[in-house]
């Protein structure tokens, strides 16, 4: 495995792990507070979407012929 391909899969991995802990906040509700204001739900609904797009597409990259 060469320098790139790793680098996809940790990259990957670590889009991975951010998605699921958006997930996580989703399932539970729970309240994240930031200076004082509440953050929304909807903000997890994109980051976990966002996340879980670029983890898949970093995969898919590692795994192509041209990587």
């Amino acid at each position: 495995m060469n320098s790139l391909i790793f680098g996809l899969r940790v990259a990957g991995t670590i889009f991975g792990i951010v998605s699921l802990l958006h997930l996580l906040r989703l399932v539970t509700w729970a309240t994240v507070i930031i200076a004082g204001y509440s953050l929304p739900m909807w903000v997890n609904v994109m980051g976990f979407i966002g996340t879980g797009c670029l983890c898949a597409w970093l995969w898919k990259l590692s795994f192509s012929k041209n990587a």
